[in-house]
Formats: C-alpha cells, sequence, structure tokens
C-alpha cells in the first residue's frame, strides 16, 4: 500500500476527493431510505407519547406550584385573621406576600364589604371607600372559601386570574378575602412554567379552561380567545390525560398530548403540526429500502476502513498537538508511521514545535505570574496558589501587609530609593517565611503571603518576626521602614476567598488606624 500510496504520489487533497466521490455516490443512492412508512409511523407514535408526558409533566408541576401559591395565601389569611384591624399588619402582610416569592402579578386584602383595605404593589391605585364588584371578587366574598377565578377583566382591564383564601377571625367569624392575581397577557409564573422555546417541527403549547378559554398561548393575542372547531376538544375533557390525532380551529392537523390540572381543571396541550414532522412518504421506498440498506451498509463499512487508514496518523498528530508540553508527547509522534507526505510533514513540524512550545511556555509563565520588580509572584500567580489550595482542601492564612509612610519614601528620596525598598522588602519576605510560603506582590507598597497552616501561633510568629526585621534594617541610609500587617484564615474567617481577604484587608487598615507597625 505504501509502495502504491508513492507510486500514484497520492496526498492529502487526491485521497479527499477520492473519499468524498464515494461517500456521495453512495449517499445518493441511498438517500431514498430516509423517509417511509415504518419510520412514519415511529414518528408519529414517538410524537405523540412525547407530546403527552411533557403535557402531563408541565399540568403536574403548574399544579403543585398553584397549591403552593394557595398555601402562601392561606398563611397569609390565618396570619391578618389573628388582627384584621391592624393597618400596619394588612400592609406588611400584602407587601410580604407580593415580592416575597413574586409569584402574583398583584396582592389584594379585600373586607367582607367588598372594599379593599391593600393592594400590592403600590403603583396600582385604588378607592378604600368603594365596594369593588369584579368577578373574582365577588365570588370570592360569595362563597367565602379557597377559589381561584376562570379569567376575567380586572377592574385596570387586564385579563387575570384571582386565587383567594378566606379571612376568619379567631371566633370563626368571616372578615373578607387575601387575593393573588396572576395577569394572562403580561409576564406571570404561569408563562414561566409553560414558556418553552420550541424548535423542533415547529412544536407549541396551549392551556385552556373549562370554557375552552385560551389561558395561555405562545401568541399573547390569542390569550383570551374561545377555542372552537377543534375536534380533539370532547376527548381531551373525557380522559385526565393522553394523546390524539386533530384538527384545530385553523383546520391544520396536529399530534396533540394533553393532561389536566387538577387544582382548576385547566387543559395542557402541547401539540406538533403533521405535516412539519413529515414531508415525506413514498410506498417505492419501502420496497427499495431492504435492498439499498444492505449495500449502504456494506459501502459504509468499506468506506469507513478506508477513511480510518488515511486518518489514523493525521488524528494521531492532531490530538498531539494539543498536548505539546506534555514530556511523553515527542515519544508519541516519533511513533507514528509517516506513510504520506503531508503526514511526514507534520509529524517533523511537531516534533520542532514541542521543542519550542516547551521553551516558550516555561518563559511565558515566569513572566506572566512574576513581579519583574521584586521576583516575587504577582496576583496571577497567586491566584494560581490559591485555587490549588481551595482544591486540595488545604487551609491557609492571607497575610496582607503594606509599608507604613511609603509615599512619603517616594517624595523624600525618589522612585528610585521607593523601588529599593520594595526590592529589599521582598528578599525580607523571601527570608522569613518558609519554601512552601507563597510571596506575592499585590501592587504598589502592597504584598501578600499564603501560608498553608491553620496554626495561628506560627502565623502570628511568623508576621512578627518579619515586623520586627524589617524595622531593624535601613535601606540605603534611609530610616528604618516599618510594615502594618493584617491577618486572616481560610476557612475558619469565611469559606469565601474574596471575604477572607476582605477580613485580612478590614485588619491591615485597622493596623493602619491603631499607630502602623503593628500586626492585626
Amino acid at each position: 500500500m505504501k509502495q502504491l500510496a508513492l507510486f500514484l504520489k497520492l496526498d492529502l487533497q487526491r485521497l479527499i476527493l477520492i473519499l468524498i466521490i464515494l461517500c456521495v455516490s453512495c449517499l445518493f443512492g441511498s438517500s431514498i431510505f430516509i423517509l417511509n412508512h415504518v419510520i412514519k409511523a415511529q414518528l408519529i407514535e414517538n410524537s405523540l407519547s412525547v407530546n403527552e408526558k411533557y403535557a402531563s409533566k408541565i399540568a403536574l408541576s403548574t399544579d403543585q406550584y398553584f397549591e403552593n401559591m394557595l398555601q402562601e395565601l392561606a398563611y397569609s389569611a390565618n396570619t391578618l385573621g389573628q388582627d384584621f384591624s391592624n393597618n400596619a399588619l394588612v400592609q406588611s402582610e400584602a407587601h410580604r406576600l407580593k415580592f416575597q416569592s413574586n409569584n402574583f402579578n398583584s396582592v389584594s386584602i379585600i373586607d367582607n364589604m367588598a372594599h379593599i383595605r391593600h393592594l400590592e404593589p403600590l403603583n396600582l391605585k385604588f378607592d378604600a371607600n368603594t365596594a369593588y364588584k369584579t368577578l373574582g371578587i365577588t365570588e370570592s366574598l360569595k362563597l367565602k372559601r379557597t377559589y381561584i377565578s376562570p379569567p376575567y377583566k380586572s377592574m385596570s382591564n387586564n385579563l387575570i386570574v384571582l386565587m383567594s383564601q378566606p379571612i376568619f377571625s379567631p371566633e370563626k367569624h368571616y372578615l373578607g378575602t387575601v387575593t393573588g392575581s396572576i395577569y394572562l397577557q403580561k409576564e406571570n409564573l404561569i408563562s414561566e412554567i409553560l414558556s418553552t422555546t420550541y424548535s423542533y417541527k415547529k412544536s407549541y403549547m396551549y392551556v385552556i379552561d373549562n370554557h375552552n378559554k385560551i389561558i395561555f398561548h405562545p401568541d399573547k393575542n390569542r390569550i383570551g380567545d374561545v377555542v372552537q372547531h377543534n375536534n380533539g376538544l370532547n376527548a381531551m375533557y373525557q380522559k385526565q390525560h393522553g394523546y390524539i390525532q386533530l384538527t384545530n380551529s385553523k383546520g391544520i392537523n396536529n399530534l396533540a398530548g394533553f393532561a389536566h390540572i387538577p387544582s382548576v381543571n385547566w387543559i395542557v396541550v402541547s401539540q406538533q403540526p403533521t405535516e412539519e414532522l413529515l414531508v415525506q412518504a413514498n410506498a417505492i421506498i419501502l420496497k427499495a429500502a431492504i435492498g439499498i440498506f444492505i449495500f449502504y451498509l456494506f459501502m459504509f463499512f468499506v468506506i469507513w476502513k478506508i477513511t480510518q487508514y488515511i486518518s489514523s496518523p493525521l488524528n494521531g498528530l492532531a490530538q498531539m498537538a494539543g498536548m505539546l508540553a506534555t514530556p511523553e508527547t515527542e515519544q508519541k509522534i516519533t511513533e507514528v508511521d509517516p506513510w504520506y507526505f503531508e503526514v511526514m510533514r507534520f509529524r517533523t513540524a511537531l516534533l520542532f514545535s514541542s521543542k519550542k512550545f516547551k521553551d516558550k511556555i516555561s518563559e511565558l509563565n515566569l513572566h506572566i505570574n512574576t513581579d519583574p520588580l521584586t521576583g516575587l509572584h504577582n496576583r496571577r500567580g497567586m491566584q494560581l496558589f490559591l485555587e490549588e489550595l481551595q482544591t486540595m482542601q488545604t487551609e491557609f492564612a492571607v497575610l496582607l501587609i503594606d509599608i507604613d509612610f511609603f509615599k512619603q519614601v517616594n517624595d523624600t528620596f525618589g522612585h528610585d530609593q521607593g523601588d529599593a525598598v520594595l526590592k529589599a522588602l521582598a528578599i525580607q519576605m523571601k527570608q522569613n517565611f518558609r519554601d512552601n510560603d507563597v510571596c506575592c506582590r499585590m501592587g504598589g507598597e502592597e504584598f501578600s503571603v499564603l501560608m498553608a497552616t491553620s496554626d495561628r501561633d506560627a502565623v502570628y510568629s511568623a508576621a512578627e518576626r518579619l515586623r520586627n526585621t524589617v524595622q531593624q534594617n535601613t535601606v540605603n541610609s534611609i530610616a528604618p521602614i516599618t510594615i502594618s500587617i493584617g491577618i486572616a484564615f481560610w476557612p475558619s474567617d469565611s469559606n469565601n476567598v474574596k471575604e477572607v481577604f476582605k477580613h485580612a484587608d478590614n485588619r491591615l487598615y485597622r493596623a493602619k488606624n491603631e499607630g502602623r507597625n503593628c500586626i492585626r
């Protein structure tokens, strides 16, 4: 095979061209197998089953949400019943009910004379002296029990569904009702539960009440409409859940699954246009399918073996190209058999690049993670150690160090001397702390140390030793420099590393404010 390849002077482009010709020819012949009666029947069955399961899942979730919402209202009703005359309690409970879970678009508390005691949110206007006779309020006061209304127009002309719980005094006297409203044509809890971006064959879902009125629909303009001329409605009302092939009010055939929401007896319908699912079906394809399928499998196997043989070395080299920094990569590259030209050139280039890559990465890591002035780790380098300590769940201490009155050093002796002070402190830090302690320059005159220990006495002793060393040494005849240090521990101070640094920073400022040249 190698001699033949060399004789024909095959390169990757010619090999790919030959492969494409073979694949296109085979796919052209086998494309008639795509759609047939068996697939059509299976797809219809799958679509009906999926729509039913999805509708049932949504119905169950929605019913659970409604139960939770009614429980919230019941809790508030019980609280209000203890002291219904307390306006402060009424206002605070309405506010809590509206904004604690944000399940309702609006919340109102109404007395038994249909007067609104309080309404949230506050931008909704009401007259406390007016008796409101909307459908939801009237029925709620009339029934004096848990109530969920059908859709109706509210006093602010919003299409809403109202949920309510009665308010009784400790002596079981009826005092009024607490209500929560869902605005059907605005963003609400129902739309959040039911809204889904459908991308497969124009699937969509809608919800109707027991009067065939649309509660939810992807087209908001249809919310509130009454469903008519849909031949699947009777079947939907006869069973709690199921699936059906129906013709909707627009005369379009659909594959639909449905389920009832028990608490409100609404129906969730998930459906898909049949024509979108099955575009073509031809009886001739079914007769030819078996023979063409066997031929397709045979050709696929042949092409697969040839493609595997051709692409195997390239595939191996391509995978190694992403692992040039790994020590064993070079050995693996040399083991690849370069039986055609491109593989040989690719292998040679990778071997050369591997060495260059390793050298460059080492150089870049040094520059990227190191402060050029002091030779300590910079913020980026420190972050790498922080991530490693957290990953290993190793307790550590954070020491934030700041040079006292460093600005005066720069202003009095110049920035060159200021840099000398920074370098001197960096050297003293390296000498003072252990090899596995991470010394960093945060920027300016601010430094930090990460000590992998939870021993507070050891950390404090190291910090005090550094403070004394700095205080006892001078740099280029500059008056003794002092430092202030703030210490915090992970995770004893906080599990959040940012909070630990904040604690250390606050303690550093405290040291500054309490006279400097000290540790807090």
